[in-house]
């Protein structure tokens, strides 16, 4: 919570140092890695990044924090997108109270896998710059412009041109291999909470609602393992 009131945040590991170096390299503020790590980030650190080299038993002695991955990087937190910037996107993906950040940043990753423009975040939805949703990222957080709408749902009515689409298990709903048959529109897919799913106003908002069908008996799908699903299909209806 301290580096988030600061402005600030951390990304934990040499792969995400190096992803940071990739994407946001104008963010970063210091790099601290252990000796074995130096030669991962050497040459890759623009001239003005001080990179601190430190024992791993003194880092943990020093902050608490297990070292055991060899690299810290502290970045400053950038400007958030305005939503105007996703007015050309194809596909958005939109969060309702996904509170676990490593739900939050497995999301992350198969939106880039699955070549997501971007993702919209309601205020009660975990911070994607958090150390652990960036870890089940995998550096995706850097990758996928993200911005967080205040005023939920109404404010995804003001991305215009976009098909809104509630990801459900309600029974009426299209299967999703259904859906993806039809001719292919810009479009916002909202996924909701672990626990509850969406709530009932984006429902009102949606053009559409959708489900994955399974098998008899079984309730529900980890959200990330809907994310994926639903968006490998639009994927292939929108030709990659």
């Amino acid at each position: 919570m301290w580096l988030r009131r600061h402005g600030l945040f951390v990304a934990e590991g040499r792969l995400l140092a190096l992803r940071l170096l990739e994407h946001w390299p104008s963010s970063i503020l210091s790099i601290l890695v252990s000796p074995g790590a130096k030669t991962a980030v050497a040459g890759k650190v623009p001239p003005a990044v001080p990179v601190y080299v430190a024992d791993t038993s003194i880092v943990h002695a020093v902050t608490g924090i297990n070292f055991h991955r060899g690299c810290l990087a502290l970045g400053r937190r950038p400007q958030p997108v305005e939503p105007a910037a996703l007015a050309s996107a194809q596909r958005l993906i939109a969060l309702e109270g996904i509170a676990n950040p490593d739900n939050l940043g497995g999301i992350f990753r198969v939106a880039a896998a699955f070549g997501v423009d971007g993702i919209v975040l309601d205020p009660t939805t975990a911070d994607p710059l958090y150390r652990k949703s960036l870890r089940t990222s995998m550096g995706a957080v850097f990758a996928v412009p993200f911005t967080r709408l205040y005023e939920w749902p109404l404010a995804l009515t003001k991305l215009a041109g976009f098909k809104i689409v509630a990801m459900t298990t309600r029974v009426q709903a299209v299967p999703l291999a259904m859906f993806a048959q039809a001719s292919d529109t810009p479009t916002i897919v909202m996924f909701g909470s672990e626990s509850s799913g969406l709530s009932d106003i984006p429902f009102e908002l949606a053009d559409h609602e959708v489900t994955i069908p399974m098998a008899p008996g079984v309730d529900s799908l980890n959200v990330v393992v809907a994310a994926g699903i639903a968006l490998s299909w639009l994927r292939d209806r929108a030709g990659g």
